[in-house]
C-alpha cells in the first residue's frame, strides 16, 4: 500500500497546483475528444464521436497558443466571444500515413484519435485541421464545446486501475507525464511487465538530452491485463486476445507494430494523470511504431528491445522523423518530396533555412557527400524518410536511423531539449 499512499499525495500535489497560464481560460480538468477520421487517398473528413471531463489536465500549462512542431494535424480551441486562440496543439495519426499507401487509392477507411485538451472554463470552438500533400492545413471539422453540456460524461472518477511510479521529478505541475502501458502481458505476467517498464525508462533517461532533464519528467507504470500472452502477427495467422488489439504487419509491412483501438486505450488510463502514451508489447517478434502526440509501441522480447523503445519514443514524444530509408518500401511515398516536412531532423531542401542551417559549420557542402562526414559531422546527407533519395539527414547515424547508434545526433538532440522546455518552461 506504501506505492498507492505515495500516488494519492501526488495526484493530490497535481490537482491542487496551477499554473496561472492555464487559469486564465481553463479549470484544472481535462477535455478529452474522441473522433472518427476517415477518408481515402485524396479525401478526408472528420466526425464527432464523443466528449469526457476527466478529473485533472496532466498536459502542459505553458505557451498555450503557441505551436513548436507543425504535426500532420492540429487541434485548436478559441474563444467563441472573441475568436481568441486560447489553446492549440499538434499530432499525427495512422489515418495520415495509410492515405500515402496503395490501399487507400482503391478503399475509404475509418481511424479513432482521441485527443486531450484542457477543460474550458466558458464557451469554446474546437477546431480539427489536417495537413494535405502540399503542406497546407485545412479545416476539416469545427464544432462547439459548451462546458456546461450535460452530455459530456465524466471518466476516471473511480476505479482507476493500479499504476507504480517508476520515476518523478523535481514538480509536478511543471512536469511530462508519461504513462506506461502493458500489451500482451497476462495476470500472470505482471511481474515482466513492471520490470520491462523500468527498463524503458532507463533507457529513456541514458540518451541526451533526456538525461540531463530527468527532472521535467513523470513516468507511470499501468498493469493492463491481456487474456493472451503475446501479441497478434497477421502473416503468421496468429490472432491474439490483448488488451489494445495491437498487431504486426501494418499497412502490411511486416515490422510495424500499432494499434487502432485508440478509445480502447484512453479508457484504461481515464483518471491518470498522462500526457504522453508507451505501450510495451510482451512479444520477441521484432517491430515497433511511433505517432506522434498520439503513441510509442514497441516489442519487449527481442534483443534491440533497449535501443527501439528510444527510438519509438523519438517519435511520439518529440516528433522526429526516420532517418533511415529503403530503396522500396510500402511507405517509401510518405514525404512529397515537393514540400518541406515539420519533423525538425529531415529535409527536401525547399525550406531548409527552417531546419539546422543555422548548425553547420562554414562551407558545409549542401548536400553533403558522405565521404566528407569526418569534417562535416553535422551535415545535409540523402537518404531519410523512407527514401534513398529527395530527403536529407543531419548525421551519418542517428538513433532515428540505426539500432546500433549510441544516442541521437546533435540536431535530434537539440529538437528534443527545445520541446522539453516549451513544454514545461
Amino acid at each position: 500500500m506504501k506505492y498507492f499512499l505515495l500516488i494519492v499525495s501526488i495526484l493530490f500535489t497535481f490537482h491542487e497546483t496551477e499554473a496561472q497560464d492555464l487559469d486564465n481560460h481553463f479549470i484544472n480538468k481535462t477535455l478529452r475528444i474522441d473522433y472518427i477520421f476517415s477518408g481515402d487517398k485524396n479525401s478526408q473528413s472528420v466526425s464527432l464521436d464523443q466528449l469526457y471531463q476527466l478529473p485533472q489536465w496532466a498536459g502542459r500549462r505553458h505557451n498555450l497558443s503557441e505551436l513548436l512542431w507543425q504535426g500532420n494535424g492540429q487541434i485548436k480551441m478559441t474563444d467563441i466571444k472573441n475568436g481568441e486562440c486560447i489553446y492549440i496543439d499538434a499530432f499525427s495519426t495512422l489515418f495520415s500515413e495509410w492515405q500515402s499507401t496503395p490501399e487507400a487509392e482503391t478503399i475509404r477507411r475509418s481511424f479513432e484519435n482521441t485527443f486531450l485538451v484542457p477543460f474550458p472554463k466558458n464557451k469554446v470552438v474546437v477546431e480539427i485541421s489536417l495537413r494535405d500533400r502540399s503542406g497546407s492545413y485545412r479545416t476539416t471539422m469545427k464544432h462547439i464545446v459548451d462546458p456546461n453540456d450535460i452530455q459530456i460524461k465524466k471518466k476516471g472518477l473511480k476505479n482507476i486501475p493500479k499504476y507504480t511510479i517508476l520515476h518523478q521529478g523535481n514538480t509536478t505541475d511543471k512536469c511530462i507525464n508519461v504513462v506506461i502501458l502493458a500489451e500482451g502481458y497476462t495476470i500472470t505476467e505482471m511481474d515482466k511487465f513492471r520490470a520491462d517498464a523500468k527498463i524503458a525508462c532507463e533507457q529513456i533517461f541514458e540518451h541526451s538530452p533526456f538525461n540531463a532533464l530527468k527532472n521535467k519528467f513523470n513516468f507511470y507504470a499501468v498493469e493492463t491485463i491481456s487474456e493472451d500472452s503475446d501479441v497478434s502477427v497477421p502473416r503468421e495467422n496468429r490472432w491474439n486476445s490483448t488488451a489494445f488489439s495491437s498487431q504486426f504487419d501494418t499497412f502490411y509491412s511486416e515490422r510495424y507494430l500499432t494499434t487502432t483501438h485508440i478509445k480502447d486505450l484512453h479508457d484504461a488510463i481515464a483518471g491518470i494523470p498522462y500526457a504522453h502514451i508507451i505501450i510495451l508489447a510482451n512479444t520477441n517478434v521484432y517491430g515497433g511504431g511511433g505517432i506522434f502526440n498520439a503513441y510509442t509501441l514497441t516489442t519487449t522480447g527481442h534483443k534491440d528491445f533497449k535501443p527501439v523503445i528510444v527510438h519509438e519514443f523519438g517519435h511520439s514524444f518529440a516528433g522526429l522523423g526516420d532517418e533511415y530509408y529503403y530503396e522500396s518500401d510500402v511507405l517509401d511515398n510518405t514525404y512529397n518530396h515537393e514540400v518541406e516536412p515539420w519533423e525538425p531532423n529531415i529535409t527536401t531542401l525547399v525550406n531548409f533555412e527552417s531546419k539546422w542551417a543555422n548548425m553547420l559549420q562554414p562551407q558545409t557542402p549542401i548536400p553533403t557527400d558522405v565521404s566528407l562526414s569526418k569534417k562535416f559531422p553535422i551535415g545535409v546527407f540523402e537518404g531519410a524518410g523512407y527514401s534513398a533519395k529527395g530527403i536529407y539527414r543531419p548525421a551519418i547515424d542517428c538513433r532515428m536511423k540505426t539500432n546500433t547508434c549510441k544516442d541521437f545526433c546533435p540536431v535530434c538532440q537539440r529538437a528534443i531539449e527545445q520541446l522539453v522546455k516549451f513544454y514545461t518552461e
